[in-house]
């Protein structure tokens, strides 16, 4: 029994990046004499087991056999004569292909049968064998691994095979929980926008996110957007909130706030009225296909059909910001709506040369949402209870109080900030 360090994070310490997840591969053993060993079997698919005392996962080598379409056709081999060689030649990529041994930090030895290592150098994302077209989720792994290593390029006989691989329909068997494990991963990473390009580039954009693949071609006002391209435009905003260090669901919101600019008839461009309510409308069916969570799902809504408000409530008055902040459910989530004015800052900063710009309405709508907050609400309610009040008319003395509130901060506000 020989035991590997393997994958990520041998490739993270080469590159000299931190090392979070280590894998682990054993070669020359059976289950049994694992489970003799202490190691606890968790493995569904194929024979994984926790090491008794770290609790880290330790593979069997195996081997791997394309049985049908998609990523679950295949048929696994697992036995003691299964060699380390074998085990990598099944993995993606040239650089996740390196293994070393359980005392590499003591000697240094590395095992790299497929150049790993020269691709390391040479800043080249490379699939190991011609294996690679056997899973379509490995299309998308290299797509979140364009976003991760942002000076790597894609070798091109590695796009060439993805190309390949969205020609003969492989990426259309990709399932939705797979597409949003890597969607997701890939928007949090240091330049999403490469993860879509290398997408777009291979054909896959158009499989897996059809909505977001047809925003490029679409003009805009050139005024408005220098960029003029709504595809060019959603790469600058996801960058930018890569820039700003936004979560994942102000980064989701931001890859679909314009949806429905794709619509827009054609007598009508390069202007998009109504565009807000389109978008979130294909955002529905987008986000029910993939799975997306909820709280994803709800903070890309309301940024659909509210940003271009937003962006234009610094004309707003008292009564207007009070019925846009009640619309955002801002009063009742005002976590979710911190996202959201964020998500709409990404957007706004997201134009080219306007990169370094401000954007004020996030600073003026949570002045505004302060003062609503402000309101004491039980009391107005414990009032109209003693007048003999209820029902709506309590909602709206609530809403006149949240307007008067607002109303006085504009007053006593600087210009400034008003």
């Amino acid at each position: 029994m020989k035991i590997y360090i393997v994958g990520g994070a041998v490739r993270d310490c080469l590159l000299g990046r931190p090392v979070s997840d280590r894998d682990w591969v054993v070669v020359g053993a059976t289950p049994e004499q694992m489970a003799a060993q202490g190691y606890l079997p968790v493995g569904r698919d194929f024979p994984v087991f926790l090491h008794p005392e770290t609790r880290e996962e330790y593979a069997l080598a195996r081997t791997e056999r394309k049985s049908g379409r998609g990523y679950r056709g295949f048929v696994v081999q697992t036995s003691p004569e299964v060699t380390l060689e074998e085990d990598l030649a099944r993995r993606d990529l040239t650089i996740n292909a390196i293994a070393a041994s359980a005392d590499w930090a003591r000697s240094g030895a590395v095992f790299d049968p497929y150049n790993g290592q020269r691709d390391l150098q040479q800043r080249v994302l490379r699939h190991v064998t011609d294996a690679f077209r056997e899973d379509p989720v490995r299309i998308l792994r290299v797509a979140r691994f364009a976003a991760r290593f942002t000076d790597f390029s894609i070798a091109p006989e590695t796009l060439q095979l993805m190309r390949e691989m969205v020609a003969h329909g492989e990426a259309d068997h990709l399932v939705a929980e797979r597409v949003w494990q890597e969607l997701s991963r890939g928007l949090m990473e240091e330049a999403p926008s490469r993860m879509l390009t290398v997408l777009r580039d291979c054909g896959a954009l158009a499989v897996v996110l059809p909505e977001v693949e047809r925003l490029w071609g679409v003009p805009q006002r050139a005024e408005y957007h220098p960029e003029i391209c709504t595809g060019a435009h959603l790469l600058l905003v996801l960058d930018m909130a890569a820039r700003l260090n936004a979560p994942l669901a102000v980064r989701f919101a931001c890859l679909t706030h314009d949806l429905g600019k794709a619509t827009t008839p054609a007598h009508v461009l390069p202007r998009h009225i109504g565009h807000e309510e389109r978008s979130a409308q294909l955002l529905k069916g987008l986000a029910a296909r993939l799975r997306v969570p909820t709280d994803c799902r709800e903070t890309a809504d309301v940024v659909a059909r509210e940003h271009g408000n937003i962006h234009r409530s610094g004309e707003l008055g008292a009564a207007a910001l009070v019925r846009l902040l009640e619309r955002c459910d801002a009063i009742r989530k005002p976590e979710r709506f911190a996202d959201i004015l964020l998500a709409c800052e990404c957007d706004a900063r997201g134009r080219l040369g306007l990169e370094e710009s401000s954007y004020p309405q996030r600073q003026r709508l949570g002045a505004a949402l302060e003062a609503v907050q402000s309101v004491a609400t039980n009391l107005i309610a414990a009032n109209a209870a003693s007048a003999g009040v209820s029902g709506p008319k309590v909602g709206e003395m609530i809403h006149a109080a949240r307007v008067k509130a607002v109303a006085a901060w504009l007053a006593a506000a600087p210009t400034s900030e008003a």
